[in-house]
């Protein structure tokens, strides 16, 4: 009785090319924050060009640059809640608003007197309190982020402003102004304030079940849902993230500018979404990173603080700025149309 035998293929199978670490999709971020920095690099040499005697020289350099980051400290720690929310899909365009609100709370007469602990506690707690009326609408009232936020945006400058009475409030806690006068190996606390919250944030995103939810809620909500995600419980947790960074951010102006005011924190909303989105934050959501946005804000900062240095025009600077997050959005966009074609191609 004879076995029947399959007929052997004498042909190697074909080989699968391994691709490397860059062309992987993984390496997306790191090519992105590699682009960013080269941006940066050619700010720089900008810099040196139009200005030789701030960037050719070193002391000068350093104190530019210290100024640059204690700039960009409080929009940085705006951006970095505004990046968590946009990664979830949402928007938030109360943030400056609630930095006014948050200034103008913690320092009346009756907050200062119980001196600064009492302070920080007040403009975090306003701050929270504000992501948690704005998460619960979106959540649980079903409003769309856009108009939630607005509402909150209007609605914060207004009580920012009844409580103020539309008067500057100067803030006489030394330790609060210490923030921007102190520093820590020759850098002033506000930077250092901006870097921990960078870095708590990176692992948030990164280390964290918490992190991980958010992206599965920009990418697809639904099918987080159905995986098992609390998604109305992490939209609102998102916001009020947002929220306690928009405190954090009203205590450094405070120290910045030793007052609370309502006008504290005009168009930051807009400052910090752009920032997020030159860093590489996915306007729908399900995409984006801390480092991008950290980025992403130096980035928008030295661009402004080299419009200060050249003395070019209030107005031109605010339309270069609108053209620069109008080419950011349509790179993004080209980016997506690409990685939607990768598969058809391949």
């Amino acid at each position: 009785m004879s076995t029947a035998t399959e007929p052997v293929d004498v042909h190697d199978p074909p080989r699968v090319t391994e691709q490397s670490w860059w062309q992987r999709d993984s390496a997306d971020s790191a090519k992105r924050n590699l682009a960013l920095v080269g941006v940066l690099v050619a700010l720089l040499i900008i810099g040196a060009v139009t200005a030789p005697n701030i960037f050719l020289d070193g002391h000068n350099l350093w104190n530019n640059e210290l100024t640059v980051l204690t700039q960009a400290s409080s929009i940085g720690v705006l951006t970095v809640g505004m990046t968590f929310v946009m990664i979830s899909g949402g928007i938030d365009l109360s943030v400056g608003a609630l930095l006014a609100l948050a200034s103008v709370w913690c320092t009346t007469v009756a907050t200062q007197d119980f001196g600064a602990g009492a302070m920080i506690f007040t403009a975090l707690v306003v701050g929270a309190v504000a992501g948690l009326i704005n998460g619960t609408l979106i959540a649980y009232g079903r409003l769309v982020p856009f108009i939630a936020t607005l509402a909150m945006m209007l609605s914060a400058r207004g009580l920012a402003q009844s409580i103020s009475g539309s008067h500057t409030q100067i803030n006489r806690n030394a330790f609060i102004n210490g923030f921007a006068l102190n520093k820590i190996l020759g850098v002033p606390w506000v930077v250092v304030i901006f870097l921990v919250v960078v870095a708590l944030a990176w692992v948030l995103l990164n280390r964290t079940t918490f992190g991980r939810r958010t992206i599965a809620i920009g990418g697809n909500a639904e099918a987080a849902r159905l995986a098992g995600i609390n998604v109305r419980w992490q939209t609102v947790a998102l916001y009020v993230l947002s929220g306690i960074c928009c405190g954090i951010a009203a205590l450094i102006v405070v120290s910045q500018a030793q007052s609370g005011s309502n006008t504290h924190g005009d168009l930051y909303e807009l400052n910090a979404i752009a920032a997020a989105i030159i860093g590489g934050t996915a306007l729908t959501g399900g995409r984006g990173t801390i480092i991008g946005s950290l980025l992403g804000v130096l980035i928008f900062t030295q661009i402004t603080n080299l419009f200060i240095i050249n003395n070019l025009q209030l107005d031109l600077q605010r339309i270069i700025n609108g053209g620069i997050i109008v080419v950011a959005v349509l790179i993004q966009q080209f980016r997506v149309w690409s990685l939607r074609r990768r598969p058809a191609s391949s």
